[in-house]
């Protein structure tokens, strides 16, 4: 008896399939004998446009040069990313697996036809795959940009049962495969909304909600001019003075003796030397991203002129940690005091790398010129020579961050807390290959000791040997560095407006 169930059991499988196969072919029908008015013309070229993502290309392209901020540049390289990874599993192991016959034309008016059908086994669709993925990435970065991308990635996949060349599971599995995807990238790199909140401790700083008794201080070659003026409509009791890089130092001395709050404009640089005046007047900090990368403030969990203007309103504000190297620049009285930064110092090819790049950015653009830097100082730098804590080593950089660095992907990009009193030093070592050295030293991670490099999470760390003429780079700036330099952190020196709750 229990040979004769073993084989009855599977008998309503096939009916299940051939039910399914019959709905399938039913819906298929119905859409190749239902006329759309307008879709004619449009869903045949727009599934065309789609061909080998280079609607998605340059869709990620519009996104991050008319998106605001860093998250449309996130939402951008996140939905690229999940439309790669969907792409390769569609057609390494999705297309071989199941070997499905593409639909018959013969129910399709002709004036749907693509002009060239793929050759390609049916299931699953790709297309769909491509445009699901690419979607549910942007979604997952940035709401606003997914309310907008989605309809264009429907209209894609719809195009294909549309066209003729794909039944509906075929589209139904592609997309299902494509938001997988786009999961599996999350996974991998989590998106900002996943990672926990900086821990760092809280205080309380002047309530200003129109920005009454606020000085902020704007970098004039930094950022666009919308958006100072995007502060100034936001909060307009506020006084924001525009000035020259040249003229930085002085205007913020200017502000800080005449404001409750100090409040900058710019990027990392421009921050950095508002971070050093503020503690020194008693005054808390509101940090408005003006800059290309913007990493404190990022860190910090702040995207946009709203986000301080929330906890200007709220009086929210945190204390964070402040690098220091000693000795730092001359003062113009010509004493050396302590130099300050908020993301990072290094030394090697670094501030090398920093310095070509600031040469050729004004005339081929920011991303092109460090391509062009890294190519140049990794194929004729040199190590540096320097002696760490007594001990004498060749280097192809040391970095110190401020603060313990997570790793996010292959390379640390993330701090969860800006108070832990920790640097987080990274050495790599002199040699041969310095590409494949520093290469390694990223995907090695936070903490790690090989004869490659080395890792480790201190509060202070001394250098000396430092040969004449030898560059340092601080949050994007770059300097003489002096024969010998003591690298610590004054902990929890700066109080900085941050909203309790993020948006």
């Amino acid at each position: 008896m229990s040979t004769v169930r073993a084989r009855q059991d599977p008998r309503p499988r096939p009916r299940v399939s051939r039910l399914f196969s019959r709905l399938d072919r039913q819906v298929f029908h119905t859409v190749a004998a239902r006329h759309w008015r307008g879709a004619d013309p449009l869903l045949p070229r727009l599934s065309h446009a789609a061909d080998h993502g280079v609607l998605w290309l340059g869709t990620a392209a519009g996104i991050a040069a008319l998106g605001r901020g860093a998250r449309s540049r996130r939402a951008a390289v996140r939905g690229v990313a999940s439309l790669a990874l969907a792409s390769a599993v569609i057609n390494t192991i999705g297309k071989r697996s199941v070997r499905r016959a593409r639909p018959l034309l013969d129910a399709v008016p002709v004036m749907r036809h693509l002009k060239r059908q793929p050759f390609t086994t049916s299931f699953p669709s790709g297309h769909a795959a491509s445009a699901a993925a690419f979607a549910t990435g942007v979604a997952l970065e940035s709401r606003g940009w997914g309310a907008v991308v989605a309809p264009v990635a429907a209209s894609v996949a719809f195009s294909r049962i549309y066209t003729g060349v794909h039944y509906p599971s075929d589209v139904l599995a592609g997309a299902a495969l494509g938001v997988g995807a786009a999961f599996a990238i999350r996974g991998i790199v989590p998106t900002r909304s996943q990672l926990p909140p900086p821990g760092r401790p809280h205080t309380d700083a002047p309530a200003l909600p129109d920005g009454e008794g606020l000085v902020v201080v704007a970098n004039r070659l930094a950022g666009s001019a919308e958006s100072v003026a995007e502060v100034g409509r936001a909060l307009p009791k506020a006084e924001v003075v525009e000035c020259d890089p040249a003229d930085l130092d002085e205007e913020l001395e200017k502000a800080a003796r005449r404001c409750r709050a100090l409040g900058v404009h710019g990027g990392d640089g421009t921050i950095n030397r508002a971070a050093a005046v503020a503690p020194a007047h008693g005054l808390p900090l509101a940090v408005f991203p003006g800059g290309t990368f913007n990493h404190f403030t990022y860190n910090l969990g702040i995207e946009s002129v709203r986000d301080t203007c929330r906890a200007l309103a709220g009086g929210d504000a945190v204390r964070v940690d402040l690098g220091r190297f000693t000795p730092g620049p001359l003062t113009p009285a010509g004493r050396a005091e302590h130099g300050h930064f908020l993301n990072t110092f290094s030394l090697g090819v670094y501030p090398e790398l920093v310095r070509i790049r600031e040469r050729w950015s004004p005339r081929i653009g920011d991303w092109s010129a460090g391509v062009l830097a890294a190519a140049k100082v990794l194929r004729e730098g040199r190590p540096l020579e320097a002696a760490v804590e007594s001990r004498h080593r060749p280097m192809w950089l040391l970095f110190a961050g401020n603060g313990a660095y997570q790793r996010v992907g292959p390379a640390p990009g993330n701090r969860q807390n800006l108070a832990d009193g920790l640097l987080d030093v990274r050495v790599v070592h002199g040699g041969r290959f310095p590409g494949l050295r520093l290469l390694a030293a990223a995907l090695a991670g936070p903490l790690s000791r090989s004869p490659v490099h080395a890792a480790q999470r201190l509060h202070r760390i001394r250098i000396t040997g430092l040969a004449p003429g030898t560059p340092m780079a601080y949050d994007g700036e770059v300097t003489e560095a002096p024969p010998e330099l003591t690298v610590d952190k004054a902990v929890a020196a700066l109080t900085v407006y941050r909203p309790q709750a993020l948006l």
